[in-house]
């Protein structure tokens, strides 16, 4: 049996070439961000990402260490995203629009695949004020709702690498927009009044639409914002009939060709 000093001793040349071969992994990740950019490609691609875990597990095999070696690697992925993330966008991406647009599907999504941080300003206020936002709208009325949705933008300012999606009637105040440009990219999400009610029909989390869930109220509301909404987005991205993957993708490529 060997000394315990010399296992240590290549554990820690183990953790050198490991650390080696990371950084390496890292600038391939960095140097295949930059192809991207130069050359339009897609930057979501799900199918290469599931052949790619096929072919780890198979590499893995049946070893003692299977379990641990998958963990290990979906942490490196995951850092890889992160690489990734960082090196297509330096600001955070804050996701407008009206209510079931698809604002929470589309930050999900993207919070998975680039591996950013995510935060909802509904959430926000949710957890500040201790009680739903149906609530709120109920007991202290919408001024008060939009107060408390204006403190928690100032509060997201210091986030980075973050997926921020707003309410629907967060562009009703200016200075919320000032606010989320100052460390945001702002993308405008839009979808047809009918998309609109098949989206949210199901919910009672919608306090502006209830006693008024149907096309023509969401139509009248839709109409009364639109001009703001135009007015705060630096991009805008029609969700009708696309899947999920199809609108990030295309919204990624929107901020890469708004950053050149």
């Amino acid at each position: 049996m060997r000394e315990r000093s010399e296992i240590n001793k290549d554990l820690e040349l183990c953790d050198q070439e490991i650390l080696k071969l990371l950084k390496k992994r890292f600038g391939y990740v960095e140097e295949l961000t930059e192809n991207i950019k130069a050359f339009d490609l897609p930057v979501l691609q799900p199918e290469q990402d599931k052949v790619g875990f096929k072919k780890l597990v198979s590499a893995i095999g049946d070893n003692p260490y299977g379990e641990e070696l998958q963990s290990v690697f979906q942490q490196i992925e995951m850092a890889g995203k992160r690489v990734k993330s960082r090196n297509l966008f330096d600001f955070n991406i804050a996701l407008i629009g009206f209510m079931g647009a698809g604002k929470s599907t589309v930050s999900r999504y993207l919070k998975h695949k680039l591996a950013m941080d995510e935060v909802d300003v509904d959430s926000v206020i949710v957890k500040d004020q201790n009680m739903p936002i149906k609530d709120i709208f109920a007991q202290f009325g919408e001024e008060y709702f939009r107060d408390c949705e204006s403190k928690a933008i100032i509060k997201l300012q210091s986030l980075r690498q973050t997926i921020i999606s707003c309410g629907g009637g967060a562009v009703v105040r200016e200075e919320n927009v000032a606010n989320l440009k100052k460390t945001s990219c702002i993308v405008l999400l839009t979808a047809s009044p009918e998309t609109v009610l098949e989206r949210v029909k199901g919910s009672d989390e919608r306090p502006i639409l209830n006693g008024n869930m149907n096309v023509a109220f969401i139509k009248e509301l839709m109409e009364k914002r639109a001009e703001l909404y135009r007015k705060a987005a630096d991009v805008m991205i029609e969700t009708d009939h696309k899947s999920v993957e199809q609108i990030c993708e295309e919204l990624l490529k929107a901020l890469i060709r708004l950053e050149r």
